[in-house]
């Protein structure tokens, strides 16, 4: 039986948006001082586990994240489009609150989690959510049996998350997705995605920040 491809996917770290409660989406943000030294400790905190490669959202934060872990590894860091946070569109640099007044009718719509909407100038959940497993399946099967350290976004978790345990885009998230937390996946070309460790953050030196989707962004 072929041996399952063994997925760390880890969320990037702080960013000033994050702590200002703004949607980052697409907007390329880097991290600020905590992130950078969330990125450090969760190298540190995978040193034992070794890599046969690494990929990373080319958005800035989630680069600057991978590079550290990268460096530990001694391994390149390998870019991929295909893992970028879903494009917010109007709703990018604005808080929650900011949304309910500026778009009321739209901001309903989006903590409703409606699978065919998109914020203007964005993407749907739909399309995201076939993006990101697109880009997964793609790097698993390439890289078939192997150990694969991917960082992206609290978005592109959700839709990963979502797909292991098989739950629908529109059902209320209850799990949190925390800055620089390692997720475990196993991934076969059979039964696709499985859960294996979610939330990892014992490695951080305080608190890490999530965003539910609901109320504010997952970026």
């Amino acid at each position: 039986m072929p041996v399952p491809t063994q997925i760390f996917a880890i969320r990037h770290g702080e960013t000033e948006w994050n702590s200002l409660g703004r949607y980052q989406g697409q907007t390329d943000i880097p991290l600020n001082d905590k992130g950078r030294q969330q990125a450090q400790q969760t190298a540190a905190a995978l040193a034992g586990q070794r890599f046969d490669v690494i990929y990373s959202s080319d958005l800035s934060r989630a680069a600057q994240t991978a590079q550290a872990l990268a460096d530990a590894q001694g391994l390149p860091l390998q870019m991929l489009a295909g893992l970028r946070e879903q494009h917010f569109g109007i709703f990018q640099g604005h808080t929650a609150a900011e949304l309910a007044q500026r778009w009321p009718e739209a901001h309903g719509r989006w903590i409703r989690r409606e699978p065919e909407f998109g914020p203007e100038g964005g993407e749907t959940r739909v399309a995201f959510n076939q993006r990101c497993l697109a880009a997964i399946d793609a790097l698993a099967l390439r890289h078939a049996g192997q150990r694969i350290a991917v960082v992206c976004h609290g978005g592109v978790l959700d839709c990963l998350y979502r797909a292991a345990v098989g739950l629908s885009l529109d059902a209320p998230r209850t799990w949190l997705i925390e800055n620089a937390a390692v997720n475990h996946f196993a991934y076969s070309a059979q039964q696709g995605l499985a859960l294996l460790q979610w939330g990892q953050s014992a490695h951080l030196a305080a608190a890490s920040r999530d965003e539910l989707p609901e109320t504010q962004p997952a970026a």
